[in-house]
């Protein structure tokens, strides 16, 4: 059986293998478990190529900063609305880069993959807080530019593989003119590949 994500064909070996693994008895035949597979692996491909657009799962409107913002004031903002990232826009309403947690790590000094602890053992270690260091910059000086955006008929498994490849965790959702419409963020994702 060959599949379209590069595996090669499954043999009568590797189902037994797989099925000598399982704790307990298995009472199935390699050929019966062969079937079951392909059945299994057609409908999986079938609905994750039926889960839809950006459109369909995207979360709208979305929360925005303004380009001249201080790095302060668009921290607050997020904090204040409890989300972890968000499209910084030009005077058009066009997307010019997008900010997040990590992007703030990184402009302190600290991988993007830094946990909260990480930041109070380094400030209180090194002299001058590295926070601190950030109050006269603007969001401009921290988000990541150009932002990767996509439009709204771009389907949820390619939306995936975007996050993914870019280890990102929000994606905006833009219309013709750069201007966002949504966003869809690696829960959006979670929800539409569980059903919800």
């Amino acid at each position: 059986m060959n599949d379209q994500c590069g595996f090669t064909d499954l043999t009568e070996e590797d189902v037994l293998d797989a099925m000598r693994s399982m704790q307990g008895y298995v009472d199935i035949t390699p050929g019966t478990f062969r079937e079951i597979y392909a059945l299994a692996y057609d409908l999986a491909l079938k609905r994750v190529t039926s889960m839809g657009k950006a459109e369909d799962i995207m979360t709208a409107p979305v929360h925005c900063l303004r380009t001249g913002m201080s790095a302060s004031e668009a921290a607050a903002h997020m904090a204040g609305l409890g989300i972890s990232g968000a499209p910084v826009l030009d005077g058009e309403g066009r997307i010019l880069g997008v900010v997040s947690e990590k992007d703030y790590l990184r402009k302190m000094g600290l991988p993007g993959t830094a946990s909260f602890m990480t930041v109070v053992a380094t400030c209180l270690t090194k002299p001058g807080c590295m926070v601190a260091d950030m109050r006269t910059l603007l969001v401009d000086d921290v988000m990541s530019a150009p932002a990767l955006t996509a439009s709204s008929k771009t389907p949820v498994p390619e939306l995936s593989e975007m996050l993914a490849r870019h280890s990102i965790n929000r994606l905006p959702i833009c219309d013709e003119q750069g201007r966002p419409v949504g966003i869809v963020t690696r829960n959006d994702l979670v929800g539409a590949m569980c059903g919800r």
